[in-house]
């Protein structure tokens, strides 16, 4: 069964189900979700918790030991399974599938997954745990969504402010929902409930944003020059190094190369797009950036990359950041044709 975030807390009011899976990279819809599982489990009756993250030579038997041994304090348990990397290999596959088709007595399973690329979602052993388990997706807010988010956020304590304001936080924040999580809560201890004056949030709130180069990138592609602009400064300011930011814009113009020559030569798009691994929400990015880009702007794109990486390395003279910010910039503000 597939529940929605907002489904979670309705849900939670009954008895907690034998298995559960998180999947997601959003690390602040992880926390929350875990939270009011745990203190579902609490009020349940829950007395023991075991959390196991699963690195390089897991120790997968464990898991079926633990399952056949009893509690000595609790007659009811929570075990929480973290795999990070969202591969659980050859032994762990058997053992989730294992897990899926046998519950454990007295046991609720909590498995976190990072977001799952297509070959791990059409796993054997995620297709099992799906048809069993209370799947939950920690899906990451959009950036034209995260004004609406901190409104709400700010309703449950009982304060609201204008849009313009909403804007200022979404753009102070820039996509970390953990920060804008903590400007929410830090407006919510010094203001008392009803409406923020603007004027009060600037003075209150910090400029924690957090820039990151696949931030960058898709800016990029969505065309938008004002936040194009505002990730370099960001990039610029917290000392990122020039090489650092540059590997991510190559991993994001390559693929574009590639569909756009198989667009050329009337292939069909989403195939090409699939060949090249991009996938969901990414696709309807990559399409609007292929209306607005041609195949001579993005082969000259990464060339020019390919330059700043010399200049970045000192083979050739120039400013590395100079050149990226002119070249992204320049990518950003083409309009479609």
């Amino acid at each position: 069964m597939r529940l929605a975030q907002n489904q979670l807390e309705s849900h939670l009011k009954q008895d907690l189900q034998p298995l559960y899976v998180m999947v997601g990279d959003e690390p602040l819809a992880q926390r929350e979700n875990l939270d009011a599982i745990r203190a579902a489990a609490r009020a349940q009756g829950f007395d023991e918790r075991t959390a196991l993250s699963v690195e390089r030579n897991f120790n997968w038997p464990q898991i079926q030991i633990y399952g056949q041994s009893i509690s000595l304090f609790s007659s009811r348990r929570l075990l929480e399974i973290s795999i990070p990397s969202g591969k659980p290999g050859i032994e762990g596959s058997k053992a989730l599938q294992s897990l899926a088709s046998k519950a454990m007595p007295e046991t609720t399973v909590i498995i976190i997954l990072p977001a799952l690329e297509r070959e791990a979602k059409n796993s054997a052993w995620f297709t099992a745990l799906e048809k069993q388990a209370v799947t939950i997706s920690l899906d990451e807010i959009a950036p034209s969504q995260l004004p609406k988010w901190i409104a709400n956020r700010l309703a449950q304590q009982g304060q609201n402010t204008s849009a313009a304001t909403l804007e200022f936080l979404a753009h102070q924040v820039e996509g970390n929902l953990l920060a804008a999580n903590q400007e929410v809560q830090k407006l919510g201890l010094l203001y008392p409930k009803g409406e923020l004056s603007e004027a009060l949030v600037r003075e209150a709130v910090l400029n924690v944003s957090r820039y990151d180069a696949f931030q960058l990138g898709e800016a990029v592609l969505a065309g938008d020059a004002a936040r194009t602009v505002r990730i370099l400064q960001g990039l610029q300011d917290e000392g990122e190094a020039a090489l650092a930011v540059m590997n991510p814009l190559m991993w994001v113009l390559r693929p574009l190369v590639r569909i756009k020559q198989a667009e050329m030569r009337g292939e069909n798009i989403v195939n090409a797009m699939t060949n090249a691994r991009i996938y969901g929400d990414k696709q309807s990015l990559v399409k609007r950036a292929l209306a607005r880009l041609t195949l001579r702007q993005l082969e000259a794109a990464l060339q020019k990359l390919a330059d700043i990486d010399k200049t970045a390395k000192g083979v050739l003279i120039g400013d590395a950041w100079l050149e990226i910010s002119r070249l992204c910039f320049g990518l950003a503000r083409v309009r479609s044709r």
